[in-house]
């Protein structure tokens, strides 16, 4: 398993939104799947090659074609993204973290008893 040691910029992270849903593809697929307004071709090119640097995407070769492919995960970023969140916003305290959604109104009840469920469960094992 590939580690993650850089963080994605938004538009890196969009491309591989799209690369994890599609598995693979070549730029063409990539771009068909990127919301109005599209970037132009050679900016989604430059970012996959970006990707590729940082270990995020690899590639097979069609002659001159390129189709790129995950390397990392959704999972494996998703774990990164937000351990890296709850170390930096924090304090590394998940309970400040429910504490800041639910001030916030982002944590309805029925989310908050899902949470309890889960730790009620937690507790069991």
């Amino acid at each position: 398993m590939q580690s993650i040691d850089k963080e994605l910029t938004k538009a890196e992270e969009q491309i591989m939104q799209v690369l994890w849903q599609i598995d693979k593809g070549f730029v063409k697929d990539i771009l068909d799947h990127l919301p109005e307004p599209k970037p132009a071709y050679n900016t989604v090119s430059t970012i996959v090659r970006i990707l590729q640097e940082k270990g995020f995407v690899s590639h097979k070769a069609y002659g001159k074609s390129h189709e790129y492919f995950p390397v990392i995960s959704k999972e494996q970023y998703k774990t990164f993204a937000t351990e890296k969140l709850v170390e930096g916003y924090f304090e590394n305290s998940l309970s400040s973290l429910f504490s800041f959604f639910s001030k916030k109104g982002k944590l309805d009840v029925k989310e908050a008893d899902e949470i309890l469920a889960l730790i009620q469960n937690m507790k069991k094992e």
